[in-house]
């Protein structure tokens, strides 16, 4: 990015003023007023366009015309002129992880496509004998006898057989860990399982763990997680790892991010350091949803003890952390990436789904948070896992009936126009990963879901025609963190392998835009706060080297973020 006297001077161009980077906030400029591009504010059902938008103290106090900009806005103002650049409210992403971020971004990637990381190009790589060789590169590069190399991307469909057995052979002495690229699985090798010491014993009878294989997967993965955390959130590793997410936060021209279930394994530890990274002072805030499931756990497994704690956890609130009040994420079915979720039809060539909570305390829950007024968000991503969420919800209605509850449910890699209907019916909402249309379609129609289900994932449009509400997220690292390729797929639905599917399901570049800014905003009830442009609401703004509407569908990925304005101040 470049520094803030480079973008006064030569990308926005500055009138009037003299331009240091202030060192003390007294001299910072009291209003900034905006003006010379266009200024997309997000603000309704169709474009609307300002001319000049007035920002003070963190908040946005006037958007209009130039013309009409009062005249007492005018004294110890900094003028910016976007010089044909594209002005947006800064992009929101409702669902990523800052804790999976930073242990993909501080261990190895070798997933089947490539990957941008701060550091450069992780290459791509298909077939058994070219991953393996990678692995064996990765080991010979960062492997130590006294840690874990995490390596993260590993996908039977791309890369072939896995089990400890082959890492066993590339790795006697150092500890490996292949994370699948779910994050719903993991494969240990001898020296791993050694060092964390983790003993076979304590996952005796658990479905999901395959102790031969070293494979812990679903609900053995969750389990396995609070035992290996001292090494899977290794602070330098996990430090450098949030430092990387950041970066990529800021290239990418997000102002809010927030972690859909925090924490993942240890709430001590991952506060910790996210809260030493945000005390740098980055562009953006971090929101996190609370982890019912995980701090069930944590509590004695009580539903009760977790909901006591979660009332105590606004004193863990800072400037640019917040707990979020009365929202909770749960979990249904388990990852598509895994093709572990579950559909009604099944999955040929042997795949299965899966649960990620027993069915009878995923119930319990639903309907201890709902009782609790609580938003619900909801992992789920198979017709069946979304179907069991519908059924809950109609007979939580009728037990306990709620307006405007905003039940969310996350992910939707595969639902129905006769489910879309029923979300319709009971007040559902969704937010979509469509990167799962890029990078599984062409592969998923050959193996496990067949060509039309595969060519219909992510079936937006079937939510848009019914007025749901919607947002688009990455689930990082499900799919990179940059909203303009979220909405680029969602509206061109193009594969990785180049093929343009289920057209009749594409979304306008306008509802797209809106899945990235208010209706992300409105995913985690802060519309109010941020998402569109509008006075009242904070001064948070993504700055485009072009408009988004304005350009070829096929070009919005490419459009280049040129900065962000965070808090009434540009970075």
């Amino acid at each position: 990015m470049k520094n803030i006297i480079f973008v006064l001077l030569t990308t926005l161009g500055i009138i009037g003023c003299s331009v240091t980077k202030p060192q003390d906030e007294k001299q910072v400029p009291q209003e900034t007023i905006y003006f010379g591009g266009d200024i997309l504010t997000m603000d309704g059902a169709t474009p609307s366009y300002v001319e000049a938008v007035v920002v003070k103290d963190g908040k946005i106090i006037y958007v209009g015309t130039k013309a009409g900009v009062p005249s007492n806005h005018l004294s110890k103002t900094i003028e910016v002129d976007l010089k044909g650049k594209t002005m947006l409210p800064g992009f929101v992403e409702p669902h990523v992880h800052p804790s999976i971020a930073a242990i993909i971004l501080g261990g190895d990637i070798i997933a089947p496509h490539d990957w941008d990381v701060p550091d450069g190009l992780k290459k791509g790589v298909e077939g058994h004998d070219a991953y393996i060789q990678r692995v064996k590169e990765s080991v010979a590069k960062y492997a130590k006898v006294d840690d874990v190399l995490f390596i993260w991307g590993y996908h039977q469909l791309w890369h072939g057989d896995l089990n400890k057995e082959i890492l066993n052979k590339i790795s006697p002495t150092k500890p490996v860990a292949v994370i699948h690229r779910s994050f719903h699985e993991v494969f240990l090798n001898d020296a791993a399982i050694k060092l964390m010491n983790i003993k076979e014993k304590d996952y005796k009878g658990n479905p999901q763990v395959e102790w031969k294989r070293g494979h812990f997967f679903e609900g053995g993965w969750l389990a396995l997680v609070p035992r290996i955390a001292p090494y899977l959130l290794n602070p330098t590793r996990y430090k450098k790892g949030l430092s990387d997410m950041s970066k990529l936060i800021r290239k990418n021209g997000v102002t809010t991010v927030a972690e859909q279930g925090f924490p993942e394994s240890n709430f001590k530890m991952e506060y910790a350091m996210l809260q030493a990274e945000m005390a740098k002072n980055p562009p953006y805030d971090v929101y996190n949803v609370l982890n019912g499931t995980q701090l069930y756990n944590a509590n004695g497994k009580s539903n009760e003890k977790a909901y006591e704690w979660m009332q105590t956890a606004s004193k863990y609130d800072t400037q640019n952390i917040k707990m979020i009040k009365k929202e909770v994420k749960l979990y249904a079915d388990g990852a598509i990436y895994s093709l572990a979720m579950q559909m009604k039809d099944g999955y040929s060539d042997g795949f299965k789904g899966q649960w990620m909570t027993p069915l009878k305390l995923f119930k319990e829950q639903m309907n201890f948070y709902w009782d609790k007024g609580y938003k619900i968000h909801i992992h789920a991503n198979g017709d069946l896992g979304i179907q069991r969420c519908i059924d809950i919800t109609r007979e939580m209605m009728k037990r306990n009936p709620r307006k405007n509850h905003r039940l969310t449910l996350h992910h939707m890699g595969y639902f129905t126009a006769s489910q879309a209907d029923q979300m319709k019916e009971l007040g559902i909402e969704g937010s979509l990963n469509p990167y799962y249309l890029w990078a599984l379609t062409d592969k998923y129609s050959k193996y496990g879901l067949g060509k039309k289900r595969a060519q219909n994932m992510v079936a937006m449009k079937l939510l848009k025609d019914r007025d749901i509400p919607f947002s688009l997220h990455s689930d990082f690292g499900m799919a990179p963190l940059e909203p303009l390729t979220l909405a680029w797929t969602a509206v061109n639905r193009m594969t990785s392998d180049g093929n343009f599917v289920s057209q009749d399901q594409k979304i306008d570049p306008y509802t797209a835009i809106k899945g990235i800014t208010i209706n992300a905003a409105r995913t985690l009830n802060l519309e109010d706060e941020i998402g569109s442009i509008k006075v009242g609401k904070r001064a948070n703004f993504t700055l485009l080297e072009e408009n988004p509407l304005k350009v070829k569908p096929m070009h919005i990925k490419d459009i280049k973020v040129v900065d962000v304005v965070y808090n009434a101040k540009l970075n």
